[in-house]
């Protein structure tokens, strides 16, 4: 009894194989008749979708993502035609569909290259597809376009990185983009941007390489790159991207201050000296890097040459408040190393020279009590001033 059981159970699974087989047979028939009809495109779409649900079997049919494809360029034709005709169309869906379009037509090449038993492989659908998809690709970069105009960065990225993503694809492999599509570079700096702004260095980091193929925004690659590695805590990388800036673009608002600034906050102000001397060989009247030198200067204690230096900048620039600190602070640190006993003349002019620059800079910064008060509370009882002693005592009690 065991085997006729047996025999019965496998005739009957073969039956609802084959009975299952020709239901799904019909299905996409019918699918396909309502494509020839030009009508349902959405509803083809679903009845592809569900059989892909359905039956894990079905997951490598490549017929019923041929249909699921043809259904979803359908759709796409239908808001082409309707833009063509200047009618109003939901632009998102339309990129919506472009991106589904490829995603359908990378998965249907994947199982199409499947090796046969021989293990030869001979994809069927490949060249076709990937002829009618470029001429849908340049939607991809237009769709991360308009979501990075809405400030949607997530799916901007998304989309560039679909953009670029198609260099990778066995599907395009015949089109060599990599090295044919001027454009990557731009996506890949699109890409970066929008890495940049979601705050994600990784993201950020991955298409860095080829946006600097973009040199018309390289200051600015450069710029997200150094920042992705800061983020990451690598100091070294941070650092080497710095230079790499600063040698690229010496007069950027972004790479000397913080080239700078990774120097003078490890109290580095012989580094820091160096980057102001380089900064200026590319421009030597430039007022940041000339008061930065000033600034190092008085930092390592070379005062002498720090007053000297300040009063170029200054006449250059006699409105900037902090060069007068700079340059009554210097005088003020000479007058600490003269020896008092031997040299009452030249510190009382010192000190006169302090006060001319420290009274200037208490006037074009009056709320920098702080940097100002204790400075000129230290000139004026020095020169025995007492009116003006008596006032930045008050000043200071206050």
């Amino acid at each position: 009894m065991r085997r006729p059981t047996k025999f019965l159970l496998i005739l009957l699974t073969l039956h609802l194989s084959f009975l299952t087989s020709l239901a799904q047979k019909r299905q996409i028939d019918d699918a396909q008749a309502l494509l020839r009809k030009g009508k349902d495109f959405a509803k083809v779409e679903k009845m592809m979708t569900d059989l892909l649900k359905k039956d894990s079997v079905n997951i490598s049919n490549l017929r019923i993502y041929d249909v699921w494809l043809e259904s979803v360029e359908k759709q796409y034709g239908e808001l082409n035609e309707k833009m063509y005709k200047r009618q109003a169309v939901d632009t998102t869906r339309l990129f919506t569909l472009t991106r589904r379009i490829f995603t359908i037509a990378e998965r249907l090449d994947s199982i199409d290259m499947r090796p046969d038993k021989k293990g030869r492989v001979n994809p069927e659908y490949r060249k076709g597809n990937a002829q009618r998809l470029m001429g849908y690709r340049p939607n991809l970069f237009f769709g991360g376009a308009h979501y990075l105009r809405k400030n949607n960065f997530k799916m901007a990225y998304d989309f560039f990185e679909m953009y670029i993503d198609c260099a990778r694809q066995p599907l395009f492999s015949a089109q060599n983009l990599h090295d044919s599509d001027t454009r990557m570079g731009e996506a890949a700096y699109w890409a970066t941007y929008c890495g940049y702004r979601m705050n994600d260095p990784l993201l950020t980091l991955r298409y860095s390489e080829m946006a600097r193929r973009d040199t018309t925004k390289l200051e600015y690659t450069l710029q997200y790159i150094s920042e992705a590695w800061n983020r990451l805590g690598d100091d070294t990388r941070y650092g080497e991207l710095l230079w790499e800036g600063f040698a690229f673009f010496p007069e950027s608002n972004y790479f000397f201050p913080h080239l700078m600034d990774t120097y003078t906050r490890k109290g580095n102000y012989e580094q820091a000296l160096m980057v102001a001397d380089e900064a200026l060989k590319a421009d030597s009247l430039n007022q940041l890097f000339l008061f930065a030198k000033s600034t190092m200067l008085l930092n390592l204690g070379r005062n002498a040459q720090c007053l000297e230096f300040t009063k170029k900048l200054l006449a250059l620039n006699p409105d900037m408040p902090d060069a007068w600190y700079n340059a009554g602070t210097a005088c003020l640190n000479i007058v600490l190393r003269m020896d008092s006993r031997k040299h009452k003349k030249q510190i009382r002019k010192m000190y006169q020279n302090a006060q001319s620059y420290m009274e200037k800079y208490r006037e074009l910064a009056p709320d920098a009590i702080d940097k100002w008060g204790p400075a000129l509370y230290r000139i004026y009882f020095n020169l025995n001033l007492g009116k003006q002693f008596d006032e930045i005592d008050k000043i200071l009690k206050k």
